[in-house]
């Protein structure tokens, strides 16, 4: 199955789209962490009601004051609330089996639904509302950096691991050797990965290796292109065409790619899927709009394709320009 893919934008439109699906009664919303807390939080601002951690609500903080209430929220039974409890995703369900396991324990006398933004299955029994199916493979923005999928997937470094250099670092001399050993951390992979593919230049390796180990980024091997100047990688336009052979060659099931045009070439070229940081999307080689550009490199050429590939790439290009 093609890996389904959702972005915090994507959580907050879904939520916006299927929020008429809580009841209108409900008077508080627990947010249950961490990932659940986010979904909580923008259902809550978009239904206008408050809401609490799950652990605050155990507590008996008030999410009118937002300090702890000298009374529990067990009510007495005259002022029973209706709770809807919020997580990000359901598939197995036990995660929330453990969350209705320590609700019991508490014994609050709330009446209580349990809600998942994205499920396996549009109806599950763990929940009592799911807003949105999405089978697996999936991953999200907010979880990707410890998902099992990035131990075989190809990152790009600038842009990805670290911030992107400013304009006036990026001069191939010591003002980018400098931005190289001190660049400030972006996104941190919480799991080993496969492969770094980076568009530096093969000299900035020392520097790239220290910056990696001191950012505890473990990984199994280190691409750099192997070209004598940043102007000779500029005409030769080596960029994608670098990250794609190495992509398509190393056998990784994704490849994160900073820029998004650049991502759009990738998946191209290695008629591989490529998850656009920029873009927060995955781009797939037969999507119409990675296949917009058809962009020939120089010293580089796609793999031969069968008749059956040529046919449909054709296909593609003539509704393209229809």
């Amino acid at each position: 199955n093609s890996m389904q893919y959702r972005s915090i934008a994507d959580l907050s439109q879904s939520i916006a789209k299927s929020a008429w699906m809580v009841p209108s009664d409900i008077d508080l919303i627990v947010g249950i962490p961490r990932s659940g807390l986010l979904a909580g939080s923008i259902l809550a601002l978009h239904l206008n009601k408050p809401i609490l951690d799950f652990d605050a609500y155990l507590k008996g903080t008030d999410p009118r004051i937002g300090r702890t209430s000298k009374h529990t929220l067990a009510s007495t039974g005259d002022s029973v609330r209706k709770v809807l409890f919020v997580d990000d995703t359901i598939a197995t369900g036990s995660s929330m089996a453990k969350v209705r396991e320590e609700v019991a324990a508490a014994r609050v006398d709330d009446e209580i639904l349990y809600c998942a933004v994205y499920g396996t299955e549009a109806q599950h029994n763990g929940v009592d509302i799911v807003f949105e199916r999405i089978p697996t493979p999936r991953m999200f923005e907010w979880n990707m950096m410890r998902h099992k999928r990035i131990t075989d997937s190809c990152f790009d470094i600038d842009g990805v691991l670290c911030h992107d250099p400013h304009p006036a670092d990026n001069d191939d001399g010591l003002r980018y050797d400098s931005f190289v050993a001190s660049a400030k951390p972006f996104y941190i992979p919480k799991l080993p990965v496969a492969h770094v593919v980076t568009s530096r230049l093969e000299r900035y390796r020392p520097q790239t290796e220290a910056w990696l180990k001191r950012m505890g980024i473990e990984y199994g091997k280190l691409w750099m292109i192997d070209l004598p100047s940043a102007e000779e990688r500029r005409k030769l336009k080596a960029h994608a065409p670098f990250k794609a052979k190495v992509y398509r060659e190393s056998g990784a099931s994704l490849f994160i790619e900073s820029e998004d045009k650049q991502a759009e070439d990738i998946a191209r070229l290695s008629e591989r899927p490529v998850l656009s940081i920029e873009g927060q999307r995955i781009v797939w080689p037969d999507n119409p709009a990675a296949n917009r550009r058809h962009i020939r490199r120089a010293g580089w050429l796609p793999p031969k394709r069968t008749l059956k590939s040529r046919i449909k790439r054709a296909a593609l290009r003539l509704l393209n320009w229809a």
